[in-house]
């Protein structure tokens, strides 16, 4: 008998029907319960539009007010996203629009898809945020603008909006610390989206423009729109409504006067040693004068083996190359730099000018035109002042003389005789050069004019080695120093600031370099040593560094905080550049002049920062190296033999201000002259008998590359500081500049000093 199957069938099917109904129910009950209100969001998103505002970026004022960076107000007609989705109705009105936007229909494409109609490869990456509207001309005049807004119906989607750009109203003044801003590039655009940043923003890429970017940037405001099934506008949703933060503005320490001067007196000095023999002549009937072209020059001779035993003569003068340099002025009591000059310099509106890659390329070259990297020496967009890496030549030796003192590897006032020749007495002498063996065992000081001999200057103290710049003194300390323990004197230069960043608001800075075994072999792997370099530190190293020679390697900036250091009695400072961060909007109170005075303060760097104090007792350390830098400035030098001048005395005879410093030349490639580097750095000398603050409370180094002796170049710069400051020359006034010249091939026009008599009187005297 058969089974009738048709209930049991009906039964299944009900079952997986009551099944498949449940399951129905229950997402039914999710989604309107449970993710009720993400798909709500996401309808209200449908039928809104979200609209971003630009914040105004914070300015950048000079230590008076002076407006050093500003915001220019500027057009920009854009279009909607959406209106363009279709690449017809794109072209469409792209085409319309070509003509009153005196734009190729390809250029307006190509805002959309950066490839249309290019070749292949081509980065189709996106320039602008899609969440904003796109841009199709910047900088669009009144008059056009009217006219879109009049036919909007023959234009949909079409906008305008207000925006700002850059400006430098005083450029090319300070360029390399006020800096420029470009477009964010593809390696940071991640790290700027995660910070709030719009894809197709302008941010900061040198200067205080990159070192301060989040303070001046501000943030973004949005206006969210609600839109009907057209697109068209209903309503603006206020609940929503986030207004934009303007930035913080800046006010530095620079004064925009005096950097012009120091600007003025870097490039008027490297243009002088470019084309000008020395005066090496003894007679000092009459004042030097640095434009007298028609002096009978006196040329002293000295002979140079090569390794390969040719001896060749070279004149004690040299055509130098005097490529570039820097000038650092800071108030050494309170830490603010009041000027930082770098050469070669440049007009930071260049980068916003809208120039051809071309041009940007001849300004800016980073390869010659075989593809070889261009020369250092022409680099242009590097701040040498804390980017810079050099010896400093004698320059280091008050730094050397306080480290032996506080160590006690010497005393102030005890004699030692200087014959002109240092032998080292740690190396066995059968080991020596000069004994057949194979190290260099014997040092000389410099040749002296007279006698054509090493300077001998018989039994020196303290202040007379740094008064005549006595080489041997030092390679002394040097040797004491590196039998003590070789890393003692490095130790005692680190604490003014050697080997470590400064901590200035700028990018770029390097740390320097302080000579240890593991830097030495680092050095010797590269190849910057030779290979036959002991891959560790030998007494000529110690030797070497302890006149400014070798491995040690410093920023201009650190040398002038160094000696910042010895002008304030001990304490190492944290140079700023920054003064104070005020709120947004500071008024003004003229053309490009800030109302200082009525704007708010929302942190401040006018308190000095204390890094470290350095012990300076008065009779034993301190008064001996200031008498000596005292002495270097104003004499007496030393007699033996005869009378030995000390390296500064001629150029700042009847100098009216109290000042001490300290002359170096640091060796170059292959100690050839015309590499030897200039440095020099003074200050306002402290009044020793009394607590009263000095009268010129300024430390001045000014570092001239490859311009010879460094009375010759970089003192007689440092002295016209000095002259400025104190009121003795007079600074041009600031003026707001011309507009940019771009029909020109240079990156900054000629600077020089109205007045560059107060150059003159160099000695000759090498260090």
């Amino acid at each position: 008998m058969a089974v009738d199957k048709r209930t049991a069938r009906f039964g299944m099917l009900a079952t997986i029907a009551l099944i498949l109904f449940g399951l129905l129910g229950v997402r039914l009950w999710f989604l309107q319960g449970e993710q009720a209100d993400e798909y709500q969001a996401k309808v209200t998103s449908a039928k809104t539009r979200t609209v971003y505002v630009a914040p105004v970026r914070g300015r950048v004022f000079d230590a008076t007010g002076r407006v050093v960076a500003d915001n220019q107000r500027f057009l920009t007609v854009t279009v909607d996203w959406s209106v363009i989705r279709k690449q017809k109705n794109r072209l469409e009105l792209f085409t319309r629009l070509s003509g009153p936007l005196k734009t190729p229909v390809d250029d307006l494409m190509r805002r959309h898809d950066p490839c249309y109609k290019l070749p292949e490869p081509c980065n189709k990456g996106q320039l602008f945020d899609t969440l904003l509207p796109l841009p199709l001309k910047e900088d669009v005049d009144e008059a056009t603008v009217n006219y879109l807004m009049e036919r909007s119906e023959n234009y949909p989607g079409i906008d305008v909006v207000e925006q700002y750009r850059r400006v430098y109203p005083y450029a090319p003044i300070a360029s390399h610390v006020i800096g420029f801003m470009g477009a964010i590039t593809a390696e940071s655009l991640d790290d700027y989206l995660d910070k709030g940043y719009k894809r197709n923003e302008r941010v900061g890429q040198f200067g205080v423009e990159l070192s301060m970017e989040r303070e001046l940037h501000g943030e973004w405001g949005k206006r969210v729109y609600e839109i009907d099934a057209s697109g068209a506008i209903v309503r603006e949703m206020t609940e929503e409504r986030i207004e934009p933060k303007a930035g913080y503005d800046i006010q530095l320490t620079i004064d925009l006067k005096v950097q012009q001067y120091a600007e003025q007196a870097l490039e008027t000095e490297l243009r002088l040693r470019r084309q000008l023999p020395e005066d090496l002549s003894m007679n000092d009937s009459a004042p030097y004068n640095p434009l007298d072209r028609e002096k009978n020059w006196a040329v002293r001779v000295y002979q140079r083996t090569l390794p390969d035993g040719t001896k060749i003569d070279y004149p004690e003068w040299v055509q130098h190359k005097a490529p570039a340099g820097s000038v650092v002025v800071e108030n050494h009591l309170t830490g603010h730099i009041v000027a930082m000059a770098s050469y070669p310099s440049f007009d930071n509106r260049w980068i916003n000018a809208g120039i051809s890659q071309a041009k940007y390329q001849q300004l800016f070259p980073s390869r010659n035109p075989d593809g070889s990297k261009v020369d250092p020496d022409r680099s242009v967009i590097v701040n040498r002042a804390v980017q810079g890496n050099y010896n400093l030549g004698s320059s280091i030796k008050p730094f050397v003389t306080w480290s032996a003192l506080h160590s006690g590897i010497i005393n102030a006032y005890d004699t030692w005789t200087d014959e002109g020749f240092y032998t080292l007495f740690t190396i066995p002498p059968e080991n020596c050069l000069h004994n057949g063996g194979v190290a260099k065992c014997i040092f000389k000081n410099a040749t002296n004019k007279r006698s054509n001999r090493p300077s001998s200057y018989g039994p020196v103290t303290v202040p007379d080695a740094l008064a005549v710049s006595s080489d041997c003194f030092f390679y002394r300390i040097g040797e004491l120093f590196y039998n003590e323990d070789e890393n003692l004197l490095q130790e005692n230069l680190r604490r003014f600031g050697f080997g470590a960043e400064t901590g200035i608001q700028l990018p770029y800075e390097w740390e320097g370099r302080l000579p240890s075994d593991e830097v030495k072999a680092e050095l010797v792997e590269l190849g910057v040593l030779a290979e036959n370099e002991v891959p560790r530190l030998v007494v000529g190293d110690a030797i070497q560094m302890a006149i400014g020679q070798g491995l040690m390697a410093v920023t201009p900036l650190q040398l002038t905080n160094a000696y910042a250091t010895l002008a304030n009695g001990g304490f190492l400072l944290k140079p700023t550049i920054v003064k104070n961060i005020l709120a947004p909007l500071t008024p003004d109170k003229g053309p490009a002049m800030a109302d200082i005075e009525a704007g708010e303060v929302v942190q401040s760097f006018d308190q000095r920062v204390v890094v470290d104090q350095l012990e300076m007792p008065m009779d034993t350390v301190y008064k001996p190296i200031i008498d000596g830098l005292t002495r270097v400035i104003r004499g007496p030098g030393v007699y033996w033999n005869f009378l030995h001048e000390t390296t500064g005395e001629r150029l700042f005879r009847g100098f009216p201000a109290q000042i001490a410093g300290k002359t170096g030349t640091a060796q170059g490639a292959g100690n050839l002259p015309w590499n030897d580097s200039s440095v020099f750095g003074a200050f306002g000398v402290p009044d020793l008998t009394s607590d009263a603050a000095p009268t010129v409370p300024y430390t001045v180094v000014a570092y001239l590359e490859k311009s010879g002796y460094g009375s010759k170049a970089a003192a007689p710069v440092v002295k016209c500081m000095f002259l400025a400051l104190t009121g003795n020359q007079k600074m041009d006034e600031v003026l707001i500049s011309d507009p940019l010249d771009t029909s020109q091939f240079s990156p900054a026009p000629q600077r020089s000093l109205k007045n560059p008599y107060c150059l003159g009187g160099s000695s000759g005297l090498k260090d």
